[in-house]
């Protein structure tokens, strides 16, 4: 049986689900051409909404994402991003001593990561350049930001809103912990690394 192509209604926001979520893997389109043996070109002419994809070929899409079909072809309901401050667990990249606390969600369409980081005292992150933006927003504690050839100190309730083009890192130089929203038009992290600690209870801190 033939493959059914996607609805009329769907190419209208079909190409800019498929390039939000690509962006979001920091994923070429090469890269996903050759994950899904579909050419350049053609993903372009998706992205764009000027080709509309079989189901078959948007499985190979999806498959190349990382994610399910209906990723791509389900409508979000209104409440799809709520997350419960009890109900989110924190996690640690392998080898990191910092931990982190998911408060975006993974919605078709979504384009925004953010993330409650706890960073140890101690802590100095990589210098990092990518396509995208970036906010941070200090919670409690103290955190050295450099942006190309600036660093600035920031204390709890400031925030920095930044090109990830321009070479950027951060540190925690303090010797007390500190706790930061970061919220980027990318995901810098893998979640197929994640490592996964049990929620914790309401008003316990870090």
């Amino acid at each position: 049986m033939r493959d059914q192509t996607t609805r009329p209604t769907a190419p209208a926001v079909l190409g800019q689900r498929i390039r939000g979520r690509r962006r979001k893997l920091s994923l070429t389109l090469k890269a996903v051409a050759e994950r899904s043996g579909l050419s350049v070109g053609y993903l372009s002419q998706v992205e764009t909404d000027k080709a509309v994809p079989s189901l078959g070929t948007l499985a190979q899409i999806a498959q190349a994402l990382e994610v399910d079909l209906d990723y791509f072809i389900t409508t979000p309901r209104a409440a799809t991003g709520l997350s419960r401050a009890n109900e989110r667990a924190q996690f640690s990249l392998p080898g990191s001593t910092m931990s982190y606390e998911a408060i975006s969600n993974d919605y078709p369409g979504s384009e925004l990561s953010s993330y409650i980081l706890m960073v140890p005292p101690g802590y100095v992150s990589e210098v990092a350049t990518h396509e995208g933006e970036e906010i941070i927003f200090v919670l409690e504690g103290e955190i050295e930001q450099t942006l190309g050839d600036e660093t600035v100190t920031m204390g709890a309730g400031d925030a920095l809103h930044y090109s990830g083009a321009t070479p950027h890192s951060w540190a925690n130089r303090s010797d007390r912990p500190a706790r930061m929203i970061w919220t980027g038009t990318l995901s810098v992290l893998a979640r197929k690394d994640h490592k996964l600690s049990t929620p914790k209870p309401t008003g316990e801190t870090s």
